[in-house]
């Protein structure tokens, strides 16, 4: 008999925690972007024509009252855990696969409340009861209980291959929690050989899979067959590759609980590594002054990084910390615990290139976490490629370990950005400069974005450079339909000829709102 596997799903949950978050009430249409895309919505929001996909202003202009939210998977993390925790107190066992989707062994819960029927029943009514919806599905496989919830189905014993055969094949991809990031490719690229359902799919032999599409192909192709895998267990392994933080005194604040955590979680990884395995099953564990406990189980679809499982510690400390006040613990947390519940073999994580997971990458930001820690989360910013016509606009500076979300696309067309290559150093403030043609006339734009007459020198303050050439201009007119906000700017290239004393020739990008020149950027 297989072990059955009962599947929890909640339907757009980023966009359900972005309202609950923010208490709006369920008619609200509400929207979660990431890179100036719709990554998850609300039911209100469908039925006004948003979809995922669609960019910011497409959404707003179909929706005008839409609440837009950027998306921040420690929200989803904190706002899911009553969910999480209201199941655990009806059926122990459960483990996380995501904010939004949990699984648990079905054979439990339907001996318990007589079958898989009253127990799904159960179970969605203790969910409704935190204020959420959910679906629920039962099969004989973890891959096939979760396709079922996305349906509301309970999948008869035997008959997930059936049941999976007639869906289309992009089901495969469906989950991040089950696959691997380039799923997607792969159900493209089975889409245009003329494999448009997942039974067109499992009709292929394992052999004929490997050979021709490669590792995560096999893990596809099994989970299109209804192919038996590991069912959820909340039964730990030996303890000799968990790590334990004592808390002296404890802590009772999410930043301070964070940090602890991603100490741990080095440790963990360092302990993993020594015995050349990775995690993909993780227990996280707290105790309080109180004697109170507090347990879950988090599993993922390939095996965990440094960085995964700091995150998902920081997450589930967040959930704890913050979460309902009748579900808070009432003390600090004075003892912090990871323990790996299922392992596989290290081969299964890419290493790093100096051997370890990103031994000199995990170096780096153990620094850097460290001076955060010092100076405060802002004080440590990185770098984001964003949308934008400038240079300058082309960068989002987000805090470390922030989601490294862009203030825009940076896919979007962007006319009149500035073509390639970008300038290799911006100037935090322009210098102010003047272009002058060769009778010592100021060069200026016409309103038809044209010099009126050819830049020959550059001159700052005493000093004045000839120009070898220029290129461009480049004119930028934004948001000229409002008055209020409207810009218009001009970029340029100059090549500077050598002065006496200087090695060669540099390249400025120079820009102009109407009022003046300034030097933007300068190429190395």
């Amino acid at each position: 008999m297989p072990a059955r596997v009962l599947a929890l799903w909640c339907a757009d949950w980023p966009a359900v925690a972005a309202a609950a978050s923010e208490d709006l009430p369920p008619t609200e249409p509400v929207a979660v972007l990431s890179g100036n895309r719709v990554v998850a919505c609300t039911g209100p929001a469908r039925a006004s024509g948003v979809v995922p996909g669609l960019r910011r202003r497409d959404a707003q202009g179909r929706c005008p009252r839409l609440h837009v939210r950027a998306a921040d998977e420690g929200r989803d993390a904190r706002v899911f855990e009553p969910v999480a925790a209201a199941v655990d107190a009806v059926v122990p066992g459960v483990e996380v696969l995501r904010p939004g989707l949990l699984v648990l062994a079905a054979r439990g819960a339907a001996r318990y409340f007589g079958s898989e029927e009253a127990a799904a029943e159960r179970l969605v009514d203790e969910v409704a009861a935190v204020g959420v919806e959910c679906q629920i599905g039962v099969a004989d496989e973890l891959s096939t209980a979760v396709v079922a919830a996305r349906r509301g189905v309970l999948v008869p014993l035997g008959e997930g291959a059936r049941f999976l055969a007639p869906l289309p094949v992009a089901e495969l991809a469906a989950e991040p929690a089950l696959a691997a990031p380039d799923r997607a490719d792969l159900v493209d690229l089975l889409r245009r050989l003329g494999l448009r359902t997942v039974g067109d799919f499992a009709a292929l032999t394992p052999a004929a899979v490997v050979s021709r599409f490669g590792t995560d192909a096999a893990a596809a192709h099994r989970s299109a067959r209804a192919q038996p895998e590991r069912p959820p267990s909340a039964r730990a392994l030996p303890p000799d590759l968990t790590v334990e933080l004592r808390l002296d005194p404890p802590v009772d604040r999410v930043d301070a609980a964070a940090f602890a955590g991603r100490t741990l979680a080095e440790r963990l990884h360092e302990r993993l590594s020594a015995a050349s395995v990775a995690c993909t099953r993780l227990e996280v564990y707290a105790s309080t002054g109180h004697g109170q406990s507090l347990s879950r189980i988090w599993r993922c679809a390939e095996p965990l990084t440094p960085d995964g499982t700091a995150d998902r510690v920081r997450w589930q400390l967040d959930g704890w910390l913050t979460g309902r006040s009748e579900a808070r613990p009432t003390a600090g947390i004075e003892m912090l615990r990871l323990d790996p519940v299922e392992v596989v073999a290290a081969g299964a994580l890419q290493l790093g290139l100096w051997g370890g997971v990103g031994a000199e990458d995990e170096r780096a930001r153990r620094a850097l976490v460290r001076v955060q820690g010092l100076l405060g989360g802002d004080a440590v910013r990185v770098g984001v490629l964003s949308g934008g016509r400038g240079p300058g606009e082309r960068v989002t500076v987000v805090p470390l370990g922030d989601e490294k979300v862009p203030e825009a696309d940076p896919a979007a067309p962007w006319p009149g950005r500035l073509p390639a290559p970008a300038p290799s150093a911006v100037l935090p403030v322009p210098l102010a400069v003047v272009l002058e043609d060769s009778s010592g006339r100021p060069v200026s734009v016409t309103d038809r974005g044209e010099f009126d007459c050819l830049p020959a020198r550059l001159r700052w303050g005493q000093r004045t450079w000839d120009l070898l050439g220029c290129a461009g201009p480049w004119p930028v007119d934004e948001r000229w339909w409002d008055p209020g906000s409207a810009r218009r700017l001009i970029r340029a290239q100059v090549l500077l000829a050598p002065a006496a004393g200087e090695g060669g020739t540099r390249a400025l990008l120079v820009r102009s709102d109407g009022s003046g020149w300034c030097v933007e950027g300068v190429y190395e």
